[in-house]
Parts: structure tokens; sequence; C-alpha cells
């Protein structure tokens, strides 16, 4: 069974960037400048901030970060989002989820331009997806694709089920695993909730992506001897022999499952660091105007 370590391809792909970072300054070309916008003062929002914005020091990159009270109005932060839209200074913009209630998550996202938009979500770039034409890929499923490639798991004509319709994780994974490419080609069935039959299909899996945001909620007898497996879940429960007071787990039962899989992500460490590996990317792209020239 492989491990597919996600904390260190995401090490490998930041010193990448760093790399071509380091090139560009030595060419005199612009540095890469990623901004993002904080509504609130949610915890777990600030963490993953702050993660990003240290990650882009790692890089070599500048940041922007914007911190807004959660009492800010949608028209004062959209304000605030047309300004970085027409700074040229900046090449890329995140607005951290999830939003205030009385802020329209929508509206936010189509404000975005399609440009700087490097987290993937707009329609711009998820129709781009689509079509197989360049486009700012949502980072989960790009640190996903990623993590296939560089563990050189076959994709082409092999069956991948996708537990989860998200429009952040599980719809655009079944589009990148069915087009034209590696990886790709694979017949992609897309389940969720409602699905009757779940665990059939599943066990019919040789790729299996797991986007559902239920803990264990993927047991061994649902997945087929020597599938691949992809937990893209993250839940925190209870523990208390860890001296945190908790741990982590993902979507998929680890243990028990990982004893049938040829290929597996853990959690923590498998598909997580890939997200912000993958925004500092697009970002790089966006510097380099190699999506929207």
């Amino acid at each position: 069974m492989i491990l597919i370590d996600g904390k260190k391809t995401s090490s490998d792909i930041k010193s990448e960037i760093a790399a071509r970072v380091a090139e560009i300054k030595a060419e005199g070309g612009k540095i890469p400048h990623l901004a993002a916008i904080l509504v609130g003062s949610d915890g777990a929002s600030q963490t993953y901030v702050n993660a990003k914005v240290k990650a882009c020091g790692e890089c070599g990159f500048e940041s922007t970060l914007v911190r807004l009270d959660e009492t800010v109005s949608e028209a004062e932060l959209l304000k605030v989002v047309e300004e970085i839209n027409e700074n040229p200074e900046i090449d890329g913009l995140i607005v951290q989820l999830p939003l205030p209630k009385h802020i329209s998550v929508e509206k936010v996202t189509n404000k975005i331009k399609p440009e700087k938009d490097v987290d993937g979500f707009t329609p711009a770039n998820v129709g781009r997806m689509a079509l197989n034409w360049p486009a700012y890929v949502a980072a989960t499923p790009y640190g996903i694709i990623e993590l296939l490639k560089r563990y050189d798991i076959e994709t082409s004509g092999k069956h991948c089920v996708v537990i989860g319709r998200s429009h952040i994780v599980g719809s655009p994974m079944s589009i990148l695993m069915a087009r034209n490419g590696y990886p790709g080609n694979a017949t992609v069935t897309l389940t969720h909730s409602r699905t009757k039959n779940l665990e059939e299909i599943a066990r019919s899996a040789d790729i299996l992506i797991v986007a559902l945001g239920k803990p264990e909620f993927v047991t061994a007898d649902m997945v087929k001897p020597g599938a691949v497996v992809i937990d893209v879940g993250i839940h925190r429960i209870e523990d208390s022999s860890k001296k945190s007071g908790f741990r982590l787990i993902g979507d998929v039962k680890f243990d028990e499952v990982a004893a049938k899989a040829s290929a597996i992500t853990p959690v923590p460490g498998g598909v997580g660091p890939m997200t912000i590996a993958s925004l500092l990317y697009n970002t790089l792209l966006s510097a380099e105007k190699k999506v929207y020239s």
C-alpha cells in the first residue's frame, strides 16, 4: 500500500515555485502578489489565511491581507474587491469563506475578475476548466490531480467514483477526471447523499474520491481491493489521549480501508496541504500571464 504524502508533495511544489520566483527576481520581472480578504474573526478562517500568507513568504511572493469587521456591508466588501481588481500590482485575490450570512457568496465571487480568481470559483474559470481550456482550477481538485500525477497513478480507462457534489471539490473533480489528458480519461460516476446503492457503486471504483463531509463515512466494505482512495474530508473529534484533546480524521475510516487500498491519502497530511500549494501555483500562473494573456 502506497501512502500518498501530500505534505511532502506540497513542500516539493512550494520549492519549485520559490525557485521560479528567484529566477523572475533575477530577471527583473514582477514578483507574484496575492491578496486575501478576511471578514470577521472566525478562528479557523484566521488560521487558514495566516497559513496562506506564511506560504507566500516561503515562496518569495508579496502578500496583502485585508481584514474587515464582521458587520461590514455587502456593498463595502464589493467595493474592496473592485479596488483589488483594478490594482495592477496584485495578481491573485481570494476571499476567505465562510462569509457572514448577510453577504452573498455568489455576488462576491462574481465580482472577482476571472484573471485574478486564483481560487478558481468564478463561472468563467469553471467553464474554461470544463472545456479543457487554460484556467485557474479550484485549489483542492487541482491538488488531487497533482497528487495522482506525481504518484504515477494510472487513470485512463479506470472507473472513478466521486462521493460528494460540492462546487468546490466534487463537481469540478468529476470534470477533471473525465477530461482528455493525464490525469483524466477516466469513466466517472458522481454520487452524493441521495444516490441509491451508493455502497455498491463505491465498491466498483478503481479510484474513489471522497468529499462528502461525513466523518469516517467510507468503510472497508465499500472499497474494492486494490482501489486508490483519496480522502478530502477533515474533522476534529475529541480524543483525551492527545495533548491537544482532539485529533483529526477524514471521510474515510483510514485503518481498515488502508488495508484494502493500493494507495491512500492520510488525514491529516494528504489532500489538505496541497490546497495552499495549488493556490500559490495559480498565483504564479497569473503573475506570468499563463492563463489570461
